[in-house]
């Protein structure tokens, strides 16, 4: 009898939400694949690693993660949990260890969102506040989701979950892709990362690439059975 496919873990990124995937989910589920879609927490590098490394190592059998943006950081470290078998990268951040979010997209031109980011602030839980981060409404359909109808621009802009500001900062305490194969897309037309940050870190991480000319931040809603595709190629691979 074949042996079961790998578990799909999806973790998405700032400013979205587990909603962000369902069309992949779709797509990976009508090939029979077991999938998950993670609620990131948003509060920091190393406590969202954490915790997406504690939902894969519960999980019986192997897992294949896949991270999109912010995403993207957090497997690179959670992806060392000993079932991780594979890692997928999708518009994402993919870090080097000791190397935070900030000093990587400092190698390259800022993108959009950099001129687009509203500030709030948050109570912590122990009397201290702290800085949070979302994308202005009014651009977030440039900057985030330029190739989905303007509607589901203005729900995705409804609907965002803001990060934590001193994510930018942190600094990845692991860098699973040296020891487990890894895929990276690379969204053509992100205004959100620019793409030569994604290019770079998936090239340093030997990746195997696809690149989407056209494409959003907000590629796995816009694209989803490309984004599917990739995934299913590192399920196999890795199965």
């Amino acid at each position: 009898m074949p042996a079961s496919p790998p578990t799909v873990v999806l973790v998405h990124g700032a400013f979205t939400d587990t909603a962000g995937w369902l069309g992949v989910i779709d797509e990976l589920q009508r090939d029979g694949i077991p999938v998950l879609a993670v609620a990131n927490p948003l509060r920091g590098l190393a406590s969202d690693a954490a915790y997406i490394a504690s939902v894969a190592a519960q999980i019986d059998g192997p897992v294949v993660l896949v991270g999109h943006s912010y995403g993207g950081a957090l497997i690179t470290v959670a992806g060392t949990a000993h079932n991780v078998v594979g890692l997928v990268y999708v518009a994402a951040y993919v870090l080097e260890e000791g190397e935070s979010l900030g000093e990587l997209q400092g190698r390259f031109p800022s993108a959009a969102l950099a001129d687009h980011l509203m500030r709030w602030t948050c109570p912590d839980g122990e009397g201290e506040r702290i800085t949070e981060v979302s994308i202005d409404p009014a651009a977030f359909p440039l900057v985030f989701a330029a190739d989905v109808s303007a509607s589901v621009a203005r729900v995705l802009a409804a609907a965002q979950r803001p990060l934590a500001a001193a994510a930018f900062e942190e600094r990845a305490s692991a860098a699973a892709w040296k020891t487990k194969p890894s895929w990276a897309l690379i969204a053509g037309a992100d205004q959100a990362i620019n793409p030569d940050v994604e290019r770079f870190g998936a090239e340093r991480a030997a990746a195997t690439i696809v690149e989407l000319d056209g494409a959003s931040h907000a590629v796995a809603v816009s694209r989803p059975k490309d984004v599917a595709d990739l995934i299913l190629t590192a399920v196999h691979a890795t199965s």
